[in-house]
């Protein structure tokens, strides 16, 4: 199925967690699902994506080759980074038993890569020419180490997405307010008044 990759489903805040959340619904059995199920789509994510992060991407834009060949690397990188810092939110530190998976999934991400990053206005290295999508998710996933960021992850509580909070007052409670935040009102707003009419059957 062709997933249509909104604005909603990069409010991660970063291109690492965005990835991460491609699982929807990742603590529920029964209705979990991989959004890059199909590799294709992954080349489809990284074209958007290169509009929807272009800001951490210093302007580069994504480049994937053969999603099917990279589907390995780009779902191991995926999946260390969501158990690593889904951790890090529930004990508030990073475990390092954790890290030696999510920085050997890092390192087959840039293994091919031959760029320069971290250059004054050019995070990711010549926005000229494309990066390898894989490369820029190992790099996006490293930069979640830092101490300042990993104090603003946030699991949100309805659709369980991680996401960096960079509210001011670091309150932030959903990924999106306009769609998980109005569900989670909805939903109670619902039950608030199914429970007014038991009572009132009741009575």
């Amino acid at each position: 199925m062709t997933v249509a990759w909104t604005p909603h489903r990069f409010t991660g805040g970063l291109l690492a967690l965005d990835t991460a959340n491609t699982v929807v619904l990742r603590g529920d059995p029964r209705r979990t699902f991989d959004r890059f199920e199909d590799p294709l789509e992954i080349a489809r994510f990284a074209d958007a994506a290169s509009g929807f992060r272009a800001a951490e991407l210093g302007g580069r834009q994504l480049a994937v080759t053969s999603p099917t060949a990279i589907a390995p690397v780009v779902l191991s990188i995926r999946e260390a980074t969501d158990r690593l810092f889904r951790g890090a939110v529930s004990k508030g530190a990073v475990t390092t038993a954790d890290l030696p998976q999510f920085l050997t999934a890092c390192a087959g991400g840039l293994a091919d890569s031959r760029t320069e990053i971290g250059a004054p206005g050019k995070p990711f290295g010549d926005p000229a020419t494309p990066i390898a999508f894989e490369a820029a998710l190992a790099v996006s996933a490293l930069s979640l180490l830092r101490e300042d960021t990993v104090a603003r992850l946030r699991i949100c509580p309805n659709c369980t997405w991680l996401f960096i909070d960079r509210s001011r007052n670091a309150s932030r409670l959903w990924c999106d307010m306009a769609v998980c935040g109005n569900r989670r009102k909805a939903s109670r707003h619902y039950h608030r008044h199914r429970m007014a009419a038991d009572e009132v059957k009741d009575a």
